[in-house]
């Protein structure tokens, strides 16, 4: 940091990590000037352009310039609204991410990808722009509710998934309850992640694999944000349940084994709520997936898989079989 003798530091965070990170986060770094805390309202209904353009404001208010440097301190939706912010503010600041979630440290905060959900479809305004770095300290975790770090765990699992067989079962094998096997499963997840993006930045090709599991949890993530009747999900719950349904579309269009098939919904079903959903519930998630941002053309792109690590991209799947899916997952609860 004094290394880069910035004008001003800025601090984006929201009222949860605020409250439960500041602490930590100032006993253990320092800056050569103070640094200016900007906090927005927590959860995922608020990552919106409108929090954007108070962001932009009070930068602007506060004097920020080119040579300013802008710190996310916080989860996924910390660090993906405030990676934007910073790369629009003036034509780009330099930015820092230092996720203190397990999602944000394996998958959001890593990779460079920064937006905003539009309404209730998620992440359609954004740019791709990596952090100077990206600072994991896994004492971050020890803040997080339960539920927070199990919704994280849906990307270590689906970097299992996509990767090899040996780190899905290191992965299905965690005792969260250990600090160290944890940090090396996060830096094992990190490593997997990274080599993905490094070959494929653009996501043209390979990088799509880690959409595995994320084109229909998208969508049930929006048409749960959207209605407000229906149980609202965390991320990582509705990627669960879309790697669920991935791995049913994958069994019925590329033999993925029903062994592991079983194991995925064994291993989902442990740790995650796996809500039912009605048949217009269901219809209403099929329409949602015209906004994928991964579909060409107007045909909706899924990624699928024969086994671990070998993936099928850009699947253009039947509605019926998207259905199919959705009964088999809703039969898991009968």
């Amino acid at each position: 940091m004094e290394a880069l003798d910035p004008s001003k530091v800025f601090v984006i965070t929201d009222t949860h990590t605020r409250q439960h990170c500041s602490t930590l986060f100032q006993k253990h770094y320092d800056f050569p000037v103070t640094p200016i805390f900007l906090e927005m309202p927590a959860g995922e209904i608020n990552k919106k352009i409108d929090q954007c353009v108070t962001f932009w404001n009070e930068l602007s208010q506060y004097g920020a310039d080119r040579h300013s440097v802008c710190i996310h301190l916080g989860g996924g939706v910390v660090t993906d609204l405030g990676g934007f912010v910073a790369s629009t503010f003036k034509r780009g600041i330099t930015f820092i991410n230092i996720p203190t979630s397990l999602l944000a440290m394996v998958d959001a905060a890593v990779g460079g990808k920064n937006g905003v959900d539009l309404g209730y479809l998620k992440n359609q305004i954004g740019v791709i722009q990596d952090p100077l770095f990206t600072l994991i300290d896994i004492d971050f975790l020890d803040t997080l509710p339960e539920e927070e770090l199990i919704s994280g765990y849906a990307e270590i699992l689906k970097h299992g998934l996509i990767h090899s067989k040996e780190y899905w079962e290191k992965a299905v094998a965690i005792d969260f309850s250990n600090k160290s096997q944890l940090e090396q499963l996060v830096w094992d997840s990190i490593e997997i992640k990274h080599d993905i993006v490094r070959k494929d930045p653009r996501e043209k090709g390979l990088r799509k694999t880690l959409n595995f599991g994320h084109t229909l949890g998208h969508a049930i993530e929006s048409y749960c944000l959207k209605e407000k009747d229906h149980q609202t999900l965390l991320h990582g719950e509705a990627v669960a349940i879309g790697i669920i349904l991935a791995c049913h579309l994958s069994f019925q269009r590329h033999e993925f084994p029903e062994a592991i098939l079983t194991d995925v919904c064994d291993t989902i079903q442990k740790h995650y709520p796996t809500p039912f959903f009605s048949k217009t519930a269901i219809h209403e998630i099929v329409e949602l997936l015209a906004f994928d941002k991964k579909n060409d053309r107007g045909k909706v792109c899924f990624v699928l898989l024969s086994d671990f690590g070998t993936h099928v991209i850009d699947c253009e799947v039947p509605t019926e079989q998207i259905f199919l899916a959705f009964e088999f997952y809703n039969k898991l609860n009968s």
